[in-house]
């Protein structure tokens, strides 16, 4: 936002405040009779903050910037809400949360138009039903725990257990599809953010995708507005009919600078030191994302996927729990599996979709129940697997396709599989037509190919079209000789 300079708006507003305590990033001023709760401030040396807490004439404000003011500093009021410039001009930039480049030498067209960045969730009224599905591109998801387009499914997991490679390949696919991605950095590393650009620009997505950013060293501040700017983002491209994926990286770290924000302005700490107001904080953003009513394209939703670290797997820690409760459910990435080397490390029976299962077509729901009782059956075998010889024939084939699926599910983040090619490989595996980890890799690297070649992807099409699914599996039998040897084409896109 652009701001005159203060002697313009000690004019303008005639009021001033003087800084009478410093607990830095909080100032705590004397003054200012008629300042509002969020509006921006303007200190006498250019600095700008945020009206925190009004409390019997006292004013405490949040600084953006890095360096202190000083006690005795003037401040004066802007009449003006936090907000964030917000345009298609941000499309393929990565900026501050106050929407300033994060690379000066970014060739960066400010929008005109601006939007606050703590804005008032949509009403009942203003939503619709979730009812299309959000294919993410990641099989093991859209096979057993499948997304909803306007859903908030929240990524939970230890550290470097491959949370951010399923965002990646979700943004991958969801790009492909014409969705705008819009990625919250929240105090990340600055090495961490040249990387998440590199890929996109790697990729060839950057041009529909806009990072807000802050690093490590930014202000608590202007680190605790990151998810707010991005969802403000998303909420400009919903009002013009585009739906958008928000992903915030990542809310534990979020909630950190929140406490230490709170504790510094001498706020009533509660469980874990957190004040009491941590939960409504994540709520009222989190609210925000859903899918709407639109006056031109009828629906529109905002997806949102909101990140949390946990420290060795504990998921009922205070943060945790709280945005469980928030959101439509929650991927757990389980730093066991991961060590075992299955990618994505995604603990199913521990992992809860809500909302995601309503928007499958009539066969996906069904593939999705067959598959998801045969698994619990392998794994009950797996218990009785040291038996080796003494197994009957259906357990040992049993075995063998069980493991042939999770084979299939072990997948590189670089690499998308469309939800039709799933479905085809899952029915190709459950018939036990696929045998062996060769064949597995040339069937899906030559149906992904196939997919997207105009003169192959009929056949495709026209299998997964039906709504039986026995007729579906008979189908597959029946063309399967065509369907496997669409691995002699192994270029994907």
């Amino acid at each position: 936002m652009d701001i005159p300079s203060f002697e313009k708006l000690l004019e303008k507003t005639g009021e001033y405040g003087v800084v009478y305590q410093v607990s830095h990033p909080i100032v705590f001023v004397e003054g200012l009779p008629n300042v509002k709760t969020h509006e921006v401030v303007l200190f006498e040396t250019g600095q700008r903050g945020e009206v925190f807490t009004i409390n019997r004439g006292k004013v405490e404000v949040r600084i953006f910037s890095h360096d202190p003011v000083k006690v005795g500093t003037k401040v004066t009021r802007t009449d003006a809400l936090l907000s964030i410039a917000v345009g298609k001009e941000l499309l393929g930039h990565a900026i501050n949360p106050l929407g300033e480049p994060l690379d000066p030498a970014d060739t960066y067209v400010r929008p005109k138009e601006s939007r606050d960045l703590d804005a008032k969730p949509t009403g009942i009224a203003g939503r619709q039903k979730i009812t299309t599905p959000l294919i993410t591109g990641i099989s093991l998801i859209d096979s057993l725990l499948p997304l909803g387009r306007g859903q908030r499914e929240l990524i939970i997991g230890d550290r470097k257990t491959g949370k951010t490679s399923i965002l990646m390949t979700t943004i991958k696919k969801q790009v492909y599809e014409g969705v705008i991605a819009i990625y919250a950095a929240i105090a990340k590393k600055k090495s961490d953010i040249k990387r998440l650009q590199e890929f996109f620009i790697e990729e060839k997505i950057m041009e529909r995708v806009i990072i807000v950013a802050t690093s490590s060293f930014d202000s608590p501040s202007l680190i605790y507005q990151t998810p707010y700017a991005a969802m403000a983002i998303a909420e400009y491209f919903r009002e013009q009919g585009i739906h958008t994926l928000l992903i915030l990286d990542d809310l534990s770290t979020h909630a950190k600078f929140y406490r230490e924000l709170s504790l510094l302005a001498k706020r009533f700490p509660g469980r874990d030191s957190y004040p009491g107001d941590i939960f409504f904080v994540h709520s009222k953003l989190l609210e925000r994302a859903g899918n709407f009513k639109h006056p031109v394209v009828k629906e529109v939703s905002i997806t949102c996927l909101p990140v949390v670290e946990i420290v060795e797997g504990d998921l009922t820690s205070y943060v945790s729990t709280n945005i469980m409760g928030i959101t439509d459910g929650h991927i757990y990435l389980d730093s066991n599996i991961y060590y075992q080397g299955m990618r994505p490390a995604v603990n199913i029976p521990l992992s809860v979709t809500r909302v995601g299962r309503q928007t499958l077509t009539h066969l996906a729901r069904e593939v999705n129940k067959n598959l998801t009782a045969f698994l619990a059956e392998y794994t009950k075998l797996q218990n009785i697997s040291h038996f080796g010889q003494e197994l009957t024939d259906d357990v040992k084939k049993s075995l063998r396709v069980g493991d042939m699926i999770y084979k299939f599910f072990n997948q590189p983040y670089q690499l998308t599989v469309p939800a039709a090619v799933q479905l085809i490989i899952l029915s190709l595996l459950m018939q036990d037509i696929i045998q062996t980890k060769e064949e597995l890799d040339k069937v899906k690297m030559g149906l992904i190919s196939a997919y997207y070649d105009r003169g192959k992807q009929k056949l495709l099409y026209e299998l997964t079209s039906m709504d039986d699914y026995k007729k579906f599996n008979e189908s597959i039998v029946s063309n399967k000789d065509t369907l496997m040897n669409m691995g002699q084409s192994t270029s994907p896109n």
